[in-house]
């Protein structure tokens, strides 16, 4: 179907903050089609704890690519427990090599409270500079936003929350309706 009859799913926010010992991922929680919210309350993150092994994970895109991804995630750190970087490289050549991962559209932040990453489909497995990481339609708003609040008195949860406000004030595909999610190191 062309894109002008199904405009598809749009837009989200999510942010990753890492302030002293802590790492916080949050995201809104607007579903869109087109020019319509269908969901003001989705959770775009998620703790996952494969083998007792504590990683959160936010998502952007498309919501079952998303979930096809995240299980993929658990998997690679089944087989790799404790080792972030190398579960998160081996999903990313995965994505970028199998023919139908090839088509999923979604970005992952993933954080065991001590590295934090961003996953792309191009095979890209980024450490963030500023200790900040953002995805979506709403992510250089937050970003840019945590990014002039990070050497503040606030700590990693009041900077995403601040720049999730700011994104959701300025991004139509972003509200204020929030999934928190923080880990230590």
């Amino acid at each position: 179907m062309a894109e002008e009859q199904f405009p598809g799913w749009h837009g989200t926010t999510i942010i990753g903050v890492r302030k002293g010992d802590e790492v916080v991922i949050a995201g809104d929680g607007q579903v869109s089609l087109g020019q319509t919210v269908i969901k003001g309350s989705a959770r775009k993150v998620r703790r996952l704890s494969p083998g007792g092994y504590d990683v959160v994970a936010g998502f952007a895109g498309s919501t079952a690519d998303a979930f096809t991804l995240l299980e993929r995630l658990e998997a690679k750190l089944e087989a790799t427990p404790g080792q972030l970087q190398r579960a998160s490289v081996e999903l990313a050549k995965d994505w970028r090599t199998d023919k139908y991962l090839q088509k999923l559209e979604a970005m992952l932040i993933v954080t065991d409270g001590k590295d934090l990453y961003v996953i792309t489909g191009a095979g890209d497995v980024l450490e963030p500079e500023h200790d900040v990481a953002a995805i979506g339609s709403g992510g250089n708003f937050a970003l840019a936003a945590a990014r002039g609040m990070i050497d503040s008195d606030r700590n990693a949860e009041q900077i995403a929350r601040a720049a999730m406000a700011i994104a959701a004030d300025i991004c139509v595909y972003t509200n204020g309706n929030l999934t928190v999610e923080s880990i230590s190191k």
